[in-house]
């Protein structure tokens, strides 16, 4: 006779559960943001109990900032595949812009509405848990580009901050405008800048 198959477990009920409440929360706060989107329209769509989300998240409150950490790891994800095409130095800094235009193009419900850790922390009062993982995800996204332009500038580690800084910024004013304009367009052009100034070094 032959062996009956191993069937595998599936994930526990728990752990299902909570990743269909922050995909739900994921989707209702950058669609609708974050006061507008209550407990009950995230369980609703999560197609779970009430409970569940507080067997989960102690409160609204840990639930976004687990949405912020879950929208940081999504775009660690973007920029990994970008940065493993990288050819050089230079293809890594841009690494960083074409994983930003690849978050723009990313398929929304409601269309691009620009970074969703930055607009959830527009909702945000000053001292959030939610904020510290904003300025975080900003921080390493700035310390990556400066990990990228210190390759092409080894022997001139002070220039190397300053560019880095500036692309940074340059990056971040790029988002801004691209989530006003509901697209990619100002990210592919910041890149463009971005790709002039470091070939010129």
């Amino acid at each position: 006779m032959p062996e009956n198959p191993v069937t595998p477990q599936s994930d526990p009920p728990k752990r299902r559960a909570r990743d269909a409440l922050l995909e739900a929360a994921s989707r209702r706060f950058y669609a609708d943001g974050l006061a507008r989107t209550g407990i009950d329209t995230i369980t609703a769509e999560a197609g779970v109990a009430k409970k569940s989300l507080y067997n989960n998240f102690s409160s609204k409150a840990d639930l976004v900032t687990a949405y912020l950490n879950a929208r940081h790891e999504e775009w660690m994800g973007l920029y990994q595949v970008r940065l493993d095409g990288a050819a050089n130095g230079q293809d890594r800094v841009l690494a960083v812009f074409d994983a930003y235009a690849d978050h723009a193009d990313l398929a929304y419900e409601r269309g691009f509405r620009g970074c969703g850790l930055l607009n959830a922390a527009a909702e945000l009062p000053a001292g959030d848990p939610g904020r510290t993982v904003v300025r975080r995800h900003k921080e390493e996204v700035e310390a990556l580009i400066s990990q990228h332009v210190a390759e092409l500038l080894p022997h001139s580690p002070e220039r190397a901050r300053s560019i880095a800084r500036h692309l940074a910024f340059l990056l971040e004013g790029s988002m801004a405008r691209a989530g006003l304009e509901g697209d990619d367009r100002c990210i592919q052009e910041a890149r463009r800048i971005a790709a002039a100034l470091i070939g010129a070094l």
